[in-house]
């Protein structure tokens, strides 16, 4: 019988990164005692062997091939098993680091939070991990959301996880660059009990980063999270 705990990975073009990645996140929930979770890796329309490699290392992989984080990431949710009860989201480059897991996990595995999200501005990062652009990006999406919804985060970080039921209370539907930001407006909205807690955050394994890696990847992710915050603001006022 599928595990009450799932993990949500969108990969594109993550060959050389997935396997380590995927192998410490193992030994993670062996640690965790989750050693039968469900491990969902979305293959975002690889070029490369990125199915393959997520197949070899135990993974049930979901072929999605529009493009976008959010549209992975609801790819996933689709694919969810009935008896799921909590998901976890994670990147596939290896820079969330899995022995962080355990610490993330058991707020909700406990019943004291709806939510809880890995903050990288609060703990240890590897030098360059953390690029200037992400943290402007970072620091100006969080102050937006302080003033605009009194919604205190300090990241906006990809290593989070939640109750199934709080999620589907959620209705995601951003299918880029907006998802993180969109999660945590709609989490503060609805009043769920949200936790940060501090991890460690890596330079990624391998490959080149799809938001913070180029300018133009960087100035899109940037534009789109402005756009969901005066998205939601806006209609806040309503």
């Amino acid at each position: 019988m599928p595990s009450p705990i799932a993990f949500i990975i969108p990969a594109l073009n993550e060959e050389a990164a997935l396997a380590p990645m995927l192998d410490g996140l193992r030994a993670a929930l062996d640690a965790a005692a989750c050693a039968g979770a469900d491990i969902l890796v979305v293959d975002n329309g690889s070029r490369d062997a990125t199915a393959d490699v997520a197949r070899k290392h135990g993974a049930r992989v979901i072929s999605e091939p529009r493009r976008g984080y959010g549209q992975a990431c609801l790819a996933g949710i689709a694919a969810l098993s009935d008896n799921t009860e909590i998901v976890a989201f994670l990147d596939a480059d290896g820079s969330d680091d899995p022995e962080d897991l355990l610490r993330l996990l058991t707020p909700v595995r406990q019943g004291k939070a709806d939510m809880v999200l890995g903050s990288r501005t609060i703990a240890a990062r590897a030098a360059g991990a953390f690029t200037p652009q992400q943290a402007f990006g970072n620091w100006l999406a969080t102050g937006l959301m302080r003033v605009l919804f009194g919604a205190r985060y300090t990241d906006l970080g990809p290593f989070r996880v939640i109750r199934r039921k709080a999620l589907e209370r959620l209705r995601m539907q951003d299918t880029n660059f907006g998802w993180t930001i969109e999660m945590q407006i709609k989490a503060h909205r609805a009043g769920l009990r949200v936790l940060e807690i501090p991890v460690n955050y890596r330079n990624r394994i391998a490959g080149e980063s799809k938001i913070s890696g180029n300018l133009r990847g960087s100035l899109r992710a940037g534009w789109k999270i402005l756009w969901t915050v005066a998205k939601h603001g806006l209609s806040a006022g309503r």
